[in-house]
C-alpha cells in the first residue's frame, strides 16, 4: 500500500510539473513568434513610408533589421521599380510571380509560405508599394528555440523526478508511520487478547469435564470472571485509544482550575496509596487555570498516579508538583523505581509497551501513557519522562492560555 501511494504521489507531481513546464515553454515559444512577427511588420511599415531611404552606417536603431526588398507596382499590376540589396532580383519573371501572389490576397499583409516571405502592401498615387521580408531567420530562431525548450523540458522533468522521489519519502512518512502503528496495534492487541482467551477456553473446558467437582468448577468460574474483567479493561483502553486517534471523542474545552483538578485527583488516590503503605507528597500552586477539557486532563492525572502506584518501590513516597513557568504550567509526578533508560524514556509512550514485562498481568496493558500523550498533544502541550536521583519523573507541560 505504501509503495503504491508513493508511486501515485510521484505520478501526480510529475503530471503537474509536466503541465506547468509544458505550458510555460509553449507560451515562451508562442509569444516569441508573435513578438518577432510584430517587429518584422513594424520594420516593413517603416520601409513602406520611405522605400528607398538608405540607412546611415553605424547609426543604431531600436527596430529589428531583416533582409527585405521593395517592389513598386503600377495600377495595372506592372512592376515599376525594384529595390533591395540582399536578394537577386534580376529574374523579373520570378519577381512578377511573387508580386502577383501577394496582390491576389486582399489582406494588407500576409505570408507566402512557398517563398519564405512576408509581405506588406501600401498604396500611393503611382500604384502600390509592396515590401517583402525574409522569414527564414524567424523560422530558424523559432526552430532552435523549440529544440532548446525540449531539452529544458526533459532536463526539468528528470530533475523533478529526482526531487519528487526524495520528496515522496518525506510526504509519505507520516502515512507510513500511521500504517506501521496500525499494524503494530492490531498485532499487539491480538497478542494481549490471545492469553486471556486461552485461559477462558481452558477453564471452560475444565468445567465441562466429567471429573470436575463443584469446588473446582467454582474456582474455574472465578478464573474466567477474573480474566474477563482484565479483557474488559483492555478493550476499554483500546476503545479509548481508538477514539483519541480518530477524533470521534470531541474534547469540550472550557476554563478549568487545574490546581483544584490535580488536588482532586490526588485525593481520589489517597486510600489506594495507603493500602500499599505508600505516601503522596504534594507541592501544588493554587490558582493555575487552563482552557482545556477537564475530563481528559483528569484522565491524564489518573494515568500518571496509577502508573506511579503500580511501578513504585514499596513504602515509597510519590511526589506530585504543579508550578507555573511563564505562560505555561509544569506538572510532575516523581516516583522511586527501576530507572528508565534513555530508550525506555521514549518507548514508554508507545502502545502496549511495558518497561517491566513481568507485570503484564497487573492490569497494565501499556496503553495509559500513550493515551495521556495523545490528550496532552491535543492541548498543545508536551509530556516526557526522565530518570534522575533515583526517581522516575513524568513531566506534563501545558500552555496557560
Amino acid at each position: 500500500m505504501i509503495k503504491k501511494l508513493r508511486i501515485k504521489f510521484i505520478c501526480i507531481v510529475m503530471v503537474i510539473a509536466a503541465l506547468m513546464m509544458g505550458s510555460v515553454l509553449t507560451l515562451v515559444i508562442y509569444f516569441t513568434g508573435e513578438i518577432m512577427e510584430m517587429q518584422s511588420i513594424n520594420m516593413m511599415r517603416t520601409i513602406a513610408t520611405a522605400p528607398f531611404q538608405m540607412k546611415i552606417p553605424g547609426k543604431t536603431s531600436d527596430e529589428i533589421q531583416l533582409p527585405f526588398f521593395v517592389v513598386q507596382v503600377g495600377n495595372r499590376g506592372e512592376i515599376l521599380s525594384v529595390g533591395g540589396g540582399y536578394f537577386d532580383l534580376s529574374d523579373r519573371a520570378n519577381v512578377q510571380e511573387i508580386v502577383n501572389a501577394a496582390m491576389t490576397d486582399t489582406d494588407e499583409s500576409g505570408m507566402l509560405e512557398e517563398y519564405n516571405l512576408r509581405y506588406l502592401k501600401g498604396t500611393n498615387p503611382k500604384g502600390t508599394t509592396v515590401v517583402f521580408s525574409d522569414t527564414s531567420t524567424e523560422s530558424a530562431t523559432l526552430r532552435d528555440l523549440f529544440y532548446s525548450c525540449v531539452i529544458i523540458f526533459l532536463f526539468a522533468m528528470a530533475l523533478f523526478f529526482v526531487i519528487s522521489t526524495h520528496l515522496s519519502q518525506w510526504a509519505i512518512k507520516p502515512v507510513a508511520n500511521a500504517w506501521d502503528q496500525q499494524r503494530q496495534f492490531v498485532a499487539d492487541a491480538s497478542h494481549e487478547l490471545k492469553t486471556p482467551l486461552s485461559v477462558i477456553m481452558t477453564n471452560a473446558e475444565l468445567i465441562q469435564g466429567e471429573d470436575a467437582t463443584v469446588e473446582e468448577c467454582k474456582a474455574f468460574s472465578r478464573n474466567i470472571l477474573s480474566v474477563s474483567y482484565q479483557m474488559r479493561s483492555l478493550v476499554e483502553n483500546m476503545l479509548e485509544m481508538a477514539r483519541v486517534d480518530s477524533g470521534k471523542d470531541q474534547m469540550r474545552f472550557a476554563a478549568v482550575d487545574f490546581s483544584q483538578l490535580v488536588n482532586d485527583a490526588v485525593m481520589s488516590f489517597q486510600l489506594l496509596y495507603e493500602e500499599k503503605e505508600m505516601g503522596l507528597q504534594c507541592n501544588i500552586r493554587d490558582g493555575i487555570r487552563l482552557y482545556a477539557s477537564e475530563q481528559h486532563l483528569y484522565q491524564v492525572m489518573d494515568v500518571l498516579l496509577d502508573n506511579a502506584l503500580k511501578y513504585s518501590e514499596p513504602n515509597s513516597i510519590v511526589k506530585v508538583s504543579l508550578i507555573q513557568t511563564g505562560r505555561e504550567c509544569l506538572l510532575s509526578v516523581a516516583s522511586r523505581g527501576e530507572p528508565l533508560s534513555k530508550e525506555e524514556q521514549k518507548d514508554i509512550f508507545k502502545r502496549f509497551y511495558r518497561a517491566d514485562k513481568a507485570r503484564s498481568m497487573n492490569g497494565s496493558y501499556g496503553l495509559g501513557l500513550s493515551i495521556a500523550e495523545s490528550i496532552v498533544e491535543a492541548h498543545k502541550g508536551k509530556i516526557r519522562a526522565e530518570s534522575k536521583g533515583g526517581y522516575n519523573i513524568f513531566y506534563v507541560q501545558l500552555p496557560l492560555n
